[in-house]
C-alpha cells in the first residue's frame, strides 16, 4: 500500500516517526514535506496530500500539525477527502469503519509517539463497514 504524508513545522518530527513506522511495515511512502521543523504553513501540505489521494496515486493520507485542526480544515475543502482528526484509537477505528476517512490527521502536540503509533494502527487495521453509513457519506460532497 502507497500513502501520502504531510504535516507542517508542529508535526514534522511526528511525521518522521510514523514514516519510518510505515516503512517498516512494508508501506510506499510519498513524502509530501515539509523536510525540516522550520516554520511553515500547514495548508500548503494538506493540499499536496489530498490532492494526491483524490488522484488516487496512493491509497490514503496521514496528516498532522499542532492541533490536527488546520490541517485538517485544508484537507477537507477537496470534495473527495474525508478527513478526520484522530486522537485515540478508537476515534480512529470509527473513523475509518463509519466514515471511510481516506486521510487520518493526528495532533502532533497532543499525543505521544506511541499514541500516534496505536492511533494510525486503529486506523490501518479498521475496515469500512459500508451499508447503513454509505447513504450518508455519499451527502458529504457539495456539488
Amino acid at each position: 500500500m502507497k500513502v501520502a504524508i504531510g504535516g507542517d513545522h508542529a508535526g514534522f518530527d511526528l511525521k518522521e516517526v510514523l514514516k519510518k513506522f510505515l516503512s517498516e511495515k512494508g508501506y510506499e511512502i510519498l513524502d509530501k514535506g515539509p523536510f525540516s521543523d522550520e516554520r511553515c504553513d500547514y495548508a500548503d501540505f494538506a493540499h499536496l496530500v489530498a490532492d494526491a489521494v483524490e488522484d488516487n496515486d496512493v491509497d490514503f493520507g496521514l496528516l498532522m500539525c499542532g492541533s490536527g485542526n488546520g490541517i485538517n480544515m485544508a484537507a477537507n475543502k477537496h470534495q473527495g477527502i474525508r478527513s478526520a482528526i484522530c486522537w485515540t484509537p478508537e476515534i480512529a477505528s470509527l473513523a475509518k469503519q463509519h466514515n471511510n476517512a481516506n486521510i487520518c490527521t493526528i495532533p502532533a502536540r497532543f499525543v505521544s509517539e506511541e499514541e500516534a503509533i496505536e492511533i494510525l494502527t486503529a486506523y490501518l487495521s479498521a475496515e469500512y463497514e459500508g451499508g447503513r453509513h454509505q447513504a450518508r457519506i455519499e451527502k458529504i460532497p457539495v456539488k
